[in-house]
C-alpha cells in the first residue's frame, strides 16, 4: 500500500480507521481532505493516530497529487454545519472507469450482504414483530431483518415504524423469554406496520442510486448550488461503476444516474428519479427544526 486517503471531513467516524491503517502500512503516505475537525473536542490529527511525518493535505488541484496519472478527484465543501464542516472528495479511477465515493450516494441490495450474515443474530432480532416471537433462521427472516435495519438506518424512524408506549415496553421486557444483554434485556421498542415493506421498496427503488435522507435533510441542503456544481463535475467523468463505502457495491451506473440522484436539490422537468416518501422524513425534519431553533446548525438554503 503506497497511499492511504481520508476523503472526508467529519466529526470522528471516518477518522478512526486511518491510524490503524497507517500503523499497518508504515511506508504509506497519508493524504486527508482539508478542513479536518473532531468532536466533541477539536484535536490535532496527530492526537487521533495520524502519523505526523507522513500526513498531508490533498492538493486542491488533483493534477498535483502524486497519483494524478491514475486518479482524478473533485471536492465537495466545506459545507458549514455549525459544529464543524462536511466535506467529501470523490475519486475517479481512470483505468477501470470506477467512481469512488464515501457518503454521497448509495444503493441498497434487497438481500443482506454476506458480511451481515456472518453473525445473523441482528438480522433475526429485527425480523421479530414482538419481543415474544421466536424467529426461525432462514433466508426470508434474514431478508426481513435486513430490510428493516436499512429503513431504521436511513430514517431513524420511518413512518411504518411506531414506538410503543414505554410502560408497555418495560412490562413486556419483564415477561420476555430472554432478557440477556444480547437482546437488550428484553426491551423491544418497535412496532412495524403491516405495510412496512412498501417503505423499503420506495427507499430501494429497484437498486437505483440515491442520496441518504440524512444528507438530504441535514447537510447538502445547506449548500445546494455548491452540491449541484460538484455533482455536475463528477458526472463529467466517464465512469461505468460506483464503489460507495456504504451498502451495495460495486454499482453498475452511468454519470447521468449519479447526477439524477441530486435532483432533490432542484426542480427538474421530466425528473425520472422518484422522490422518497415524504412521510418517512418526519423525524429528520423535526430534528432539523430543533437544531435550527437551538442555533446548533445553520438553516437550509433555498
Amino acid at each position: 500500500v503506497k497511499y492511504i486517503i481520508l476523503p472526508t471531513a467529519s466529526g470522528l467516524e471516518h477518522k478512526v480507521f486511518v491510524g490503524p491503517f497507517a500503523r499497518r502500512f508504515p511506508q504509506a503516505q497519508v493524504f486527508v481532505a482539508p478542513h479536518q475537525w473532531s468532536f466533541p473536542l477539536n484535536l490535532p490529527l496527530s492526537w487521533l493516530g495520524f502519523p505526523g511525518g507522513r500526513t498531508q493535505i490533498l492538493p486542491e488541484n488533483s493534477a498535483d497529487a502524486p497519483f494524478a496519472a491514475e486518479f482524478d478527484y473533485a471536492q465537495l465543501g466545506p459545507i458549514n454545519l455549525g459544529l464543524g464542516t462536511f466535506e467529501e472528495i470523490a475519486f475517479f479511477h481512470k483505468h477501470s472507469r470506477t467512481l469512488l465515493v464515501t457518503d454521497s450516494v448509495v444503493s441498497i441490495s434487497k438481500e443482506p450482504p454476506a458480511i451481515a450474515q456472518l453473525d445473523p443474530y441482528p438480522l433475526l432480532f429485527h425480523a421479530k414483530d414482538n419481543v415474544f416471537e421466536q424467529v426461525e433462521d432462514n433466508e426470508a427472516n434474514r431478508r426481513k431483518g435486513w430490510q428493516r435495519i436499512s429503513l431504521f438506518a436511513f430514517y431513524f424512524q420511518p413512518n411504518a415504524l411506531e414506538i410503543p408506549d414505554w410502560g408497555e415496553v418495560f412490562r413486556d421486557a419483564l415477561k420476555a423469554p430472554e432478557r440477556s444483554k444480547k437482546v437488550y434485556f428484553g426491551l423491544f421498542p418497535f412496532r412495524w406496520r403491516l405495510d412496512w415493506q412498501k417503505s423499503f421498496e420506495a427507499l430501494r427503488g429497484d437498486g437505483r442510486l440515491f442520496v441518504a435522507p440524512i444528507l438530504q435533510t441535514l447537510i447538502l441542503n445547506r449548500a445546494p448550488q455548491e452540491t449541484i456544481n460538484w455533482a455536475n463535475k463528477v458526472a463529467s467523468w466517464n465512469f461505468e461503476q460506483i464503489i460507495s463505502c456504504h451498502f451495495d457495491a460495486p454499482i453498475s451506473a452511468k454519470p447521468y444516474q449519479f447526477r439524477q440522484a441530486f435532483a432533490f436539490l432542484e426542480n427538474l422537468s421530466g425528473n425520472q428519479n422518484q422522490p422518497l416518501p415524504q412521510e418517512d422524513f418526519e423525524l429528520l425534519r423535526n430534528m432539523n427544526k430543533q437544531l435550527n431553533r437551538l442555533g446548533i446548525t445553520p438553516p437550509a438554503k433555498q
